[in-house]
């Protein structure tokens, strides 16, 4: 008896081909595209995870904060470690946002939404470094702008910035048939 496998829509033609040849290959009807629209939502909102690989191959996820500002991402980052040496190897990143989440046991289910961005990451200076520096601090620590400001000028010798300019989005979300 073969196995069913529920797909994405989006598999290449090929790796369906083979695919089929050894299972019965449906559509997962659950999981359905976001609008873009609720990707711009969920993007700024969430907390996020920023993928790069080393030079040997070896991929690299690390959390991080973020802010999404005119269709792109920035963080802030040491002088030196593996984030950076990844990016500066090779500067195509790709970036994950996972929005609300609810467990639902009775379903043996998730629901959730999540987005991942694709782009190629920089180091930026000047006034897009500055502005994307007061945006953490916006972001992350609204009650404490001014002493926000005193902090950037502090470690402003320690900290690059980075941006991610988003090449491609997609998202999609999986709600209980029940709600």
């Amino acid at each position: 008896m073969r196995r069913r496998i529920f797909i994405t829509r989006r598999l290449p033609p090929e790796a369906r081909r083979i695919l089929e040849a050894r299972f019965d290959v449906e559509e997962n009807p659950e999981n359905r595209p976001l609008p873009p629209g609720r990707l711009a939502e969920i993007v700024p909102r969430f907390d996020g995870i920023l993928s790069t690989v080393d030079v040997q191959g070896q991929p690299y996820g690390v959390p991080l904060n973020y802010v999404f500002h005119d269709g792109c991402l920035y963080f802030h980052c040491a002088l030196e470690g593996q984030k950076l040496d990844n990016l500066l190897a090779n500067r195509r990143v790709s970036f994950c946002v996972v929005g609300p989440t609810r467990v639902l046991p009775e379903e043996f289910n998730t629901e959730y939404e999540s987005v991942i961005a694709f782009g190629e990451a920089s180091v930026v200076q000047g006034d897009e470094r500055h502005c994307a520096l007061v945006r953490l601090v916006e972001k992350y620590s609204p009650d404490f702008i001014e002493e926000g400001h005193k902090y950037i000028e502090r470690h402003d010798s320690r900290t690059l910035v980075v941006k991610i300019h988003i090449r491609s989005m997609t998202g999609k979300a999986k709600q209980s048939p029940k709600m």
